[in-house]
């Protein structure tokens, strides 16, 4: 049976199950380009000069030509000596939510859902944006600071595909069996955790990972998650 937003606004957007949709018990969900409307590095790039540069790896990398751990490596190496006061200025003037994802987080919440922001972007971005739209954990990576400038590298493992995968599967042990997840994202690097997910919902994405999930929303913004699970708007949490 197909359950998806042609019920409810057209057919531009669906959610393929065998079930009918229920609230996840883990909302799991990428950041750039998904929860927020930017891509973290390629704006951090710009006040280093490089856009142009790092934003062709980062689509190559989103539509699964590159290597993830290889093409961030290289993307991050290119931003040594930056100033770190880049990151707050990057923040402040470039980075703004997803239409929708404050709302669609907060629902979630209210109906008990856990929440969990994992992204292959990095702590200093993703720490203020998971705080600002209620997600309860984040798992990212982080950009190495040395004497007030980015080194060009990064401090711990790097968070990729398997890392997100990994994440959703820990997360999900502890609700036990029959819980179900949601997860969204629009890159290559989604895709484990989109394909581990009960609901795995492509956005606005890429068409790997859009080719990957179950269900996508290819147009409108994030409340139209919570249509595909059959949340009714009288029960969104606005905010």
């Amino acid at each position: 049976m197909r359950w998806g937003l042609d019920t409810y606004i057209g057919a531009c957007d669906a959610l393929i199950t065998d079930h009918k949709p229920r609230i996840p018990k883990l909302f799991i969900s990428d950041m750039d380009s998904t929860m927020i409307s930017a891509e973290c590095i390629d704006e951090l790039a710009d006040f280093a000069g490089i856009k142009d540069q790092v934003a062709d790896i980062t689509e190559r990398a989103m539509r699964g030509e590159l290597d993830f751990a290889q093409a961030l490596t290289e993307r991050v190496g290119l931003l040594a000596g930056l100033p770190e006061e880049a990151i707050a200025q990057c923040l402040d003037e470039r980075i703004a939510p997803m239409k929708g994802a404050k709302v669609l987080v907060a629902t979630l919440k209210a109906k008990g859902c856990r929440t969990v922001l994992v992204t292959g972007g990095f702590h200093q971005f993703a720490d203020p944006v998971a705080e600002d739209l209620g997600f309860e954990r984040v798992v990212a990576n982080r950009l190495g600071v040395d004497n007030g400038k980015l080194t060009g590298g990064l401090v711990g493992p790097i968070c990729d595909s398997s890392t997100k995968k990994a994440t959703l599967l820990e997360e999900m042990a502890a609700f036990g069996e029959g819980a179900a997840a949601l997860a969204t994202g629009d890159g290559a690097n989604d895709i484990p955790m989109i394909e581990a997910a009960a609901y795995g919902v492509a956005f606005v994405a890429k068409p790997k990972a859009r080719d990957a999930a179950n269900g996508w929303v290819d147009s409108g913004d994030l409340t139209s998650v919570l249509r595909l699970l059959g949340v009714p708007e009288k029960d969104w949490v606005l905010g």
